[in-house]
This record gives structure tokens, sequence and C-alpha cells, in this order.
């Protein structure tokens, strides 16, 4: 094959990837979709979805929008441990919350899990969201580890 400019392009061999969809058992487990994929190549990513302050019973944590924001990172942590992972090897974060009164809140915690490791990370408040009228934030996470590299 070549390029516009007559070059030859390089051969690719394209490598096939392995997909592991998951749902580690400390995380309740949805009927309609994956907590966690990780996808194999010579690197290796992971897609973990919105978590959100519920416990591995499926219920709403007691207590206030601090409680919810602790267990949906305590979530993220499961998750991520479940593909022996950790906070420091996540390369992207998104936060998602339904009013801005509980951002420095959501500072606070994301801080105390994050620690020095500081990714991307987006906060959005949604308006129209799925979550429902008591829940009020929701975090998902994504991973990349190059193989060799801890």
């Amino acid at each position: 094959m070549f390029t516009a400019t007559g070059e030859r392009r390089p051969k690719e061999n394209p490598v096939p990837a392995k997909t592991r969809f998951l749902n580690p058992e400390a995380l309740t487990k949805p009927a309609a979709y994956s907590q966690v994929v990780e996808v194999t190549t010579p690197g290796r990513m992971v897609f973990i979805s919105g978590q959100i302050g519920v416990g591995r019973d499926g219920k709403l944590v007691a207590g206030d929008f601090r409680a919810q924001a602790v267990q949906a990172f305590e979530n993220l942590k499961a998750a991520l441990e479940a593909v022996g992972a950790r906070f420091e090897h996540v390369v992207k974060l998104n936060n998602y919350l339904v009013g801005l009164e509980h951002q420095a809140i959501l500072r606070d915690v994301r801080g105390r899990y994050l620690n020095m490791a500081a990714p991307p990370i987006t906060g959005t408040r949604r308006t129209s969201f799925s979550l429902s009228r008591w829940e009020r934030v929701a975090s998902e996470a994504s991973r990349v580890r190059a193989y060799g590299l801890s």
C-alpha cells in the first residue's frame, strides 16, 4: 500500500484485543451492563461504569452527601482492585453532580482517594439525570497501564 505522496506505508500488524467484562463481588450487580471492562492488547485499558453511593446490597447509603461521595469512591476503589489497579493508575475521572452546592465536599472526598495522582477530571452539573431524587453524585474512571510498568 502507498500513501497519497507515493511513499510505501508500513505493513500494519493489528494485535487482537482481549476484552473482559466483569462485575466485582464488592459491587452491586446491575442487570443490563458491566461495572468494569478490561481491554488487553500490548497495553491494558480499563473502563469503570459510573459509581454512585450504593452499597453491595444495592441500597443507597444512609447519611448526607459526603457519605454518598465516600461510598461512590469506595465503589471505584473496589472496581479498580478487581483488575489489580489503584487510584494512582487512573488517567481520567468524570464526576456528575445534581447541584453545585456540594462541589467542595466532592473535591475533599476525591482528594482523599486520589492523593498525589492528578488525572484530568471533568465535573458536570446535571439537571436531567438518571439519579433518583436522593442520589446526588456519580463518578466513573478510566485507567491505562502499559505492560512492564506498575
